[in-house]
């Protein structure tokens, strides 16, 4: 029998966190996720006066009686909004020559970290949808109806593979036409993209909808190995480049990607989202307790 992706000691921590976001999505109703808007729900909250249309079971009968208009009760909303991971299966998320905490790959670890917020959002009853990406969408998987669901899930996220290329902008296109409902958008990936991935997350996040950025680097991403000249070969196209690397070389490579890494932070920030960044030779539990949960808002 395959290993499991998470441990069933690790769940059981898992039990007490929430999948949460910053906005308030107006309509969305169920969940358990505190809202601003009236609407439907257990709470009380105020009192408006009636319309046409309105529906007659929520009318206050005993305020008729005593002042002869009608009002109709209103209560708290507990939004159910929608939550899509999209998950980074491009090669380069199985790339490096070294992998992180015991032994896994970028790809091993956004799985499990997966799995993880899967298993979260269903001992709260919530749904999240997980959506394979590469150079576009791949075949999503809806995980719902509670804890006792998580296995289907968890055995998708393990038969899923890396490979092909990535394409932020063609990703968000058909993210945007598949998805057109506003809601909270958790992006799993190293962010490594021969094109331009800060527009095509804007676009995004312009068309309502919140983005929690949770960017995964192996050591090698951020801190190359080695001296003298070393030929690079880009594990989604191929392309090869030959480099004469020093201590200098090196040093301004990792401000490069420093600097890459502050930019998605200030992108999620000034859109009312989140933005977690880690190696993965951070254990899996340290990172969901640590950085993830506490992922700073603007």
């Amino acid at each position: 029998m395959p290993e499991p992706l998470v441990d069933r000691h690790f769940l059981e921590k898992l039990e007490r966190l929430t999948l949460g976001w910053n906005k308030s999505f107006r309509g969305l109703v169920g969940g358990h996720n505190i809202s601003r808007f009236a609407g439907p729900g257990q709470e009380f909250l105020d009192h408006r006066s009636f319309h046409p249309g309105d529906d007659l079971r929520a009318v206050n009968w005993r305020a008729y009686m005593r002042f002869d208009k009608l009002f109709l009760k209103m209560f708290q909303v507990e939004p159910r909004v929608p939550v899509r991971l999209l998950l980074d299966t491009s090669a380069s998320m199985a790339a490096g020559g070294t992998a992180g905490a015991d032994g896994v790959t970028k790809f091993d670890y956004a799985r499990k970290l997966a799995a993880a917020l899967v298993y979260v959002g269903l001992v709260r009853l919530d749904s999240l949808l997980l959506q394979p990406f590469s150079a576009r969408l791949a075949d999503p998987f809806l995980a719902s109806g509670g804890r006792h669901r998580f296995q289907p899930a968890e055995i998708y996220l393990r038969e899923l593979k890396a490979g092909g290329k990535t394409s932020y902008l063609e990703t968000a296109r058909q993210f945007l036409s598949e998805y057109p409902q506003r809601g909270l958008v958790i992006v799993i990936s190293d962010f490594l993209d021969d094109g331009d991935c800060f527009h095509p997350l804007q676009y995004i996040a312009d068309f309502g909808h919140e983005l929690f950025l949770v960017q995964l680097w192996s050591q090698e991403d951020r801190e190359p190995a080695g001296d003298g000249e070393l030929e690079l070969i880009d594990a989604e196209s191929a392309a090869r480049v030959k480099l004469n690397v020093d201590e200098e070389a090196r040093r301004a490579y990792t401000r490069a990607f420093d600097a890459h890494a502050a930019e998605l932070r200030k992108l999620a920030l000034r859109n009312g989202g989140r933005y977690a960044g880690f190696p993965t030779a951070i254990p899996l539990e340290d990172a969901i307790f640590g950085p993830l949960m506490m992922a700073p808002t603007a």
